[in-house]
């Protein structure tokens, strides 16, 4: 047999995937293989899941695995459920989304401005695990950030609080919160000074408390016990491998179908020249996740978003009917879920995408740019079940729609295309933080792009 050094499990919410990788450490590191199981969350147990994407290496793939070093990823608790509260909408509010989002988390509820009765029964009733407080640039207004700590310290929560907000409030945040006997993180603020965000150290609270949020799935606890180093979101895993990809082949966007969720992470500074007329500004990488996509959870929300379409060729409710398992086992099936796929990802890319809105002024009209400039992306890269296992899933990403709209900011037509054709995005992802040079090469070799990424590195 083959002796495996690593495993990466990535528990997703359908489907446990479990990659094997081989040194010696740090020189060299070999994709072995891959195996699958589905998720056991329903048997109250997600670490049976593992334990057989584990039995299927080792016998079918004769990869021996007793030794091997295990970490993981994992979205199968549906996240870690998030309430964000800013000082404005465009501003501290969004910066505190997007360092959320890019973490993973599953935002349930947001405020901006002050906290009022009314919203506090609302986040009560979103029942999150973990609440992140931003407002003001560092130094400016300390007046509403002090009142929502006021009136969130006593809302009885009773769940972790992260502080992300105006450094001078930072004490008078903490102690409002400490007095309450809650736990609080304080963290550099998200919107220190106009045009400039700072997301990097609000996603490294939350990568840390979702490791420790993430036992509360039955059985993640004995996984937890089998793991090396923390438990990561999954979704921040991909986005740390796409930042990763992003030092070889620059702006670039990854488009992560699932069965839960379809995710896009964009790795991209936007056109210069459209620079002057954005109205807020942005991260070089960014994740949204559409909840309402997912393939397998989603059917009849992909068809409601087509717009019919896909009720022309298939009965919505036969599509249902056929979908019962999350792996499709037949060419029928298949086909369905490929059809639903195409319109999962282009509607995820047309929410992702920014746009160019006209307005009038004084002077006539004007064109600003609101949210996420991806013209200048060159690279699109596959990934997730659906696009990777199916047959099918680079001709949907090379024959992306253009926006109903008309004035979204999408990529244009000379972009190239790759698919995770081992489907190690997040494994890759979870081997960056300590092996980023081996992460890389590997995704090359999934990628098959190793040539060009040799000659852009002078090799």
């Amino acid at each position: 047999m083959i002796r495996a050094d690593i495993l990466a499990a990535e528990i997703g919410s359908t489907i446990t995937k479990l990659s094997a990788f081989s040194g010696p450490l740090p020189d060299r590191l070999e994709f072995l293989g891959q195996s699958a199981a589905l998720t056991t969350v329903k048997q109250g147990d997600v670490s049976l899941g593992l334990a057989e994407a584990r039995e299927r290496l080792e016998a079918d793939l004769g990869i021996d695995t007793g030794n091997a070093e295990l970490i993981a990823s994992a979205s199968a608790a549906g996240g870690l459920r998030m309430s964000v509260h800013g000082l404005t909408r465009d501003m501290t509010l969004k910066a505190a989304r997007e360092a959320s989002l890019g973490a993973g988390a599953n935002l349930v509820c947001s405020t901006a401005g002050l906290i009022s009765p009314e919203q506090v029964k609302e986040i009560k009733a979103a029942s999150p695990n973990l609440v992140l407080l931003a407002g003001g640039v560092d130094f400016g207004d300390k007046h509403t950030v002090a009142q929502n700590a006021r009136v969130l310290s006593l809302a009885g929560l009773n769940v972790p609080v992260i502080y992300a907000g105006n450094r001078s409030a930072a004490p008078l945040v903490a102690g409002l919160f400490e007095r309450q006997g809650i736990p609080i993180r304080v963290v550099d603020n998200v919107y220190p000074r106009i045009d400039e965000l700072n997301i990097e150290p609000v996603r490294e609270v939350i990568h840390d408390l979702f490791s420790k949020h993430i036992v509360t799935a039955p059985g993640m606890k004995r996984i937890r016990e089998m793991v090396s180093g923390e438990i990561i979101p999954t979704p921040g895993a991909v986005l740390r491998a796409s930042e990763l990809l992003y030092r070889e082949l620059e702006d670039l966007l990854t488009i992560d179908v699932g069965g839960a969720t379809t995710d896009i992470h964009s790795v991209t500074q936007g056109t210069g020249d459209n620079s002057r007329i954005r109205v807020a500004p942005e991260p070089l990488s960014k994740r949204t996740v559409e909840g309402d996509l997912g393939v397998y959870y989603n059917v009849e929300k992909i068809i409601e978003a087509s717009g019919g379409a896909l009720g022309d060729l298939c009965d919505p409710e036969s599509i249902r009917e056929s979908i019962r398992e999350a792996i499709p086992i037949n060419v029928e099936q298949r086909k369905k879920v490929l059809q639903l796929s195409q319109w999962a990802v282009n509607v995820a890319l047309w929410r992702h995408a920014g746009e160019i809105r006209s307005t009038y002024g004084a002077y006539g009209p004007n064109e600003l740019i609101l949210g996420r400039d991806l013209t200048a992306v060159k690279v699109i890269v596959g990934t997730g079940g659906a696009l990777t296992r199916l047959d099918g899933g680079m001709e949907i990403l090379c024959s992306l729609w253009p926006d109903p709209k008309k004035n979204r900011l999408l990529p244009g037509n000379k972009t190239e295309v790759f698919l995770d054709s081992h489907y190690i995005m997040a494994a890759a992802g979870l081997l960056a933080k300590s092996y980023p040079d081996r992460a890389l090469a590997i995704m090359r070799k999934s990628l098959g792009y190793a040539r060009k990424a040799a000659r852009r590195a002078g090799v």
